[in-house]
């Protein structure tokens, strides 16, 4: 273990280094090259890592970024993972060892299972894997006891035909990883503007005069962001970021497909860093919006008054609030100081062309959906959503997290959505929500003997409270993952445990009618082709689409739906989605263009879609953590050796650490008020509900965070977020504001 100072700059050389270095780990030259040459070029290989869009021109010398590259690297590894390995490690050899072990052991090749009293999972054929399904689904007494969980990573087509199958079945429970990251986001833009998608398209960065950055660290998490901020910069615009940590991505970016980037001069990003304290955007927000409606007063030109008139609702009750609001204790609730935040309130009084991103830095709090709401508070204040250069950016992290919920992956799908379904397919789908993932760990916890499948996705790591969804999971029924790798999710596996194994986006997937193309939508709602290249480990590893199809077949029959038609040829798929998603209409024909089209978005074209036709401003709570002396607020953040719960390595080098993510960065003035020695380890912990939660053994970092505040890794220390904490309305877990203490 080694702690440094953090770098002040991101990508350069040093990312080629890592990047080829962790890619020659993992496979030969050759295959390097067939992977990568294609990856994010038109007809080529979506990265499997983030939804960040692809510019129109591609970069010929490579059109990924370093943590791309690693991502690939995890699935299209030369290492193997069959039956002999389960033989050699049982279940409690597998659980003591961390999550960077397990994904580094290889791709799994063949399907798995493990009975309750075993230690060791054991292979088992396709047809018998299916058929266990098949028989424990029909025995469950209603369909409601089964949870179908989703990750972002999986296709259009998957996700189509997941959901599709799980509504026929009966029932609409399915929880994805939505609930867990970016739900807030479209709770808060469905309710304001009608959407729950960002406004944006790429190329708008390039017309914006100013760019809001809150609560992201697209240095590690999509840093192909940082290609467009630069060209942005370039063109003028003026780049602001709201993040409590100091994030070398947003500082400087070293180019590495230019020569200055190389050489490391590199390109500023921020203009002004300001550094709030955790949760506290909606205090700044009011701040700058109150601001801005003095300014107003002495000229007109300062807010936008006929968008406002003619485009929004609520304007008048929007102010009288903000004129109730106390300008210095908003202040002193920021941490920042008001020269820094006068600033920007220059700035923003001058500029109409205003693009705000976010990510879970502002997602996943108890007042998510305020954060976000505020956000648009702001924006239309300025009349700047539906102009070029202008609208909301919300950046989500997994590669088609929002193509999942345009397929319908929903707990709570839309009436318009569901008889669509029930026209096109002729039956009755539930009308019931379903449970999102919180609720859906209480029923297990609470109900045992439910069925859970995961097509995709390492839910246990994801999920918040630890130990208390490892239970959760350990008193299902039946546990079944549909996995390229392994994973933490399949060691707390139920009465019988399942894991297929199934191909990735850089495998090349043979059926019937020949090789096959899948799609994703990116985080700006566009949809495209991708395709992989390489050839399996094996043959029998089976397609996502082809493992839901014979699932679907074997349990609910082919009255409905003739799911081997739809194994055989993916352009059938398609079909069937032209008739029942708005928006893929002609879906084969737009591709076999193209390759590529837009989905409708109303409020891009200042078309607002929410139940009363206009963009609604509204009122926003300041959150009230109430917090003791002798309480910190923890924020979990990602390493930059990592995606999502995907650990790459163990150094986090941006920030200096190395060898361990066993580590607590804290305000140096934190240290001396609790009386801590850095060269000891300290436990983190918590109680809530009379439930005590801690983490042992942590490493002191001191760091630039502000005072009171400190960050840890995920999901290491998810065990103390205690399910219950959680956003009003969006029901996401409140992974980045936690009161813990500590004592060593």
């Amino acid at each position: 273990m080694k702690i440094k100072e953090p770098q002040k700059s991101a990508a350069g050389l040093e990312a080629v280094f890592h990047s080829m270095r962790m890619a020659l780990k993992s496979m030969s030259p050759v295959k390097i090259w067939k992977v990568l040459a294609p990856l994010n070029q038109k007809g080529g290989t979506d990265c499997p890592g983030c939804a960040w869009p692809d510019p129109d021109h591609r970069s010929n010398l490579g059109e990924f970024c370093e943590n791309g590259v690693k991502a690939i690297a995890e699935e299209a590894t030369d290492r193997n993972l069959d039956a002999s390995f389960f033989s050699k490690h049982s279940i409690t050899d597998l659980r003591n060892q961390s999550d960077y072990w397990l994904g580094q052991q290889g791709r799994l090749i063949s399907p798995m299972i493990i009975r309750k009293g075993q230690k060791n999972y054991s292979s088992i054929s396709w047809d018998e894997a299916f058929d266990l399904i098949a028989s424990r689904l029909n025995q469950l007494k209603i369909p409601d006891d089964a949870i179908f969980y989703t990750s972002g990573r999986t296709s259009n087509e998957a996700a189509f035909l997941y959901q599709l199958f799980i509504r026929i079945f009966g029932t609409n429970n399915l929880p994805d990883c939505s609930n867990m990251c970016h739900e807030s986001s479209g709770v808060a833009l469905n309710h304001t503007l009608g959407i729950g998608k960002g406004t944006v398209k790429l190329e708008d960065f390039y017309h914006a005069e100013l760019i809001l950055i809150f609560g992201q660290n697209p240095g590690t998490n999509h840093p192909r962001m940082l290609s467009a901020l630069e060209k942005a910069k370039k063109q003028g615009a003026k780049v602001v970021v709201i993040n409590p940590l100091k994030e070398a991505g947003l500082l400087k970016f070293n180019n590495p497909q230019e020569v200055y980037g190389i050489l490391g001069r590199g390109t500023d990003l921020a203009d002004l860093y300001l550094q709030v304290k955790i949760n506290e955007d909606v205090a700044l927000l009011k701040i700058l919006l109150f601001r801005l409606l003095e300014e107003a007063k002495e000229s007109l030109e300062i807010i936008d008054q006929d968008f406002i008139t003619q485009k929004t609702e609520g304007f008048d009750t929007f102010v009288a609030d903000i004129k109730t609001q106390d300008y210095q204790s908003l202040v002193k609730r920021t941490g920042l100081e008001v020269s820094q935040i006068e600033i920007l309130v220059d700035w923003l009084s001058k500029k109409n062309k205003i693009i705000a991103c976010w990510a879970m830095g502002l997602t996943q709090h108890v007042n998510a959906v305020d954060n976000i709401q505020e956000i648009v508070n702001l924006l239309l204040l300025k009349g700047s959503i539906g102009k070029k250069g202008a609208g909301t950016c919300p950046v989500r992290g997994h590669s088609n997290v929002q193509g999942d919920r345009s397929m319908g992956i929903w707990e709570k799908p839309s009436k318009q959505f569901l008889d669509t379904l029930a026209t096109t397919f002729g039956f009755e789908p539930p009308r019931k929500h379903g449970v999102d993932v919180v609720q859906a760990i209480n029923l297990m916890h609470k109900e045992p003997g439910k069925y859970f499948m995961s097509l995709g996705g390492n839910f246990l790591s994801a999920a918040p409270d630890t130990n208390y969804t490892a239970k959760a999971l350990e008193q299902t029924q039946m546990s079944v993952h549909i996995s390229t790798k392994l994973n933490r999710s399949h060691l707390h596996h139920g009465e019988i445990g399942l894991i297929l194994p199934c191909l990735g986006r850089t495998d090349v997937i043979v059926e019937k009618s020949g090789p096959q193309t899948l799609t994703v939508e990116n985080s700006m709602g566009t949809v495209h082709t991708t395709k992989g290249f390489v050839k399996s480990h094996t043959n029998r590893l089976l397609s996502e689409p082809h493992i839901i199809s014979q699932i679907a077949s074997r349990t609910i029959g082919d009255d409905i739906v003739d799911w081997q038609s739809l194994i055989d040829d993916y352009d059938r798929i398609r079909r069937l989605i032209s008739k029942a998603v708005v928006g893929f209409e002609s879906f084969n024909e737009k591709l076999k263009k193209d390759g590529i089209f837009d989905l409708p978005n109303g409020p891009r074209n200042q078309q607002f879609t929410n139940d009363i036709g206009k963009a609604r401003f509204t009122i926003n709570e300041l959150p009230d953590y109430q917090m003791d002396p002798d309480e910190l607020l923890m924020m979990t953040i990602r390493s930059h050796d990592q995606f999502n719960t995907t650990i790459y390595g163990l150094d986090d080098r941006y920030r200096g650490v190395f060898g361990t993510r066993k580590v607590v960065l804290m305000n140096e003035a934190d240290v001396e008020k609790h009386d801590l020695d850095v060269d000891w380890p300290v436990t983190l912990y918590n109680t809530h509900g009379d439930k005590k939660r801690e983490v042992l053994g942590l490493k002191i970092v001191i760091y630039e965070i502000p005072k009171g505040c400190i960050a840890t890794y995920f999901p290491e220390c998810n065990v103390l977020i205690p399910l219950e904490s959680k956003a009003r309305k969006s029901n996401t877990p409140a992974s980045k504001s936690i009161k813990v203490r500590l004592f060593q």
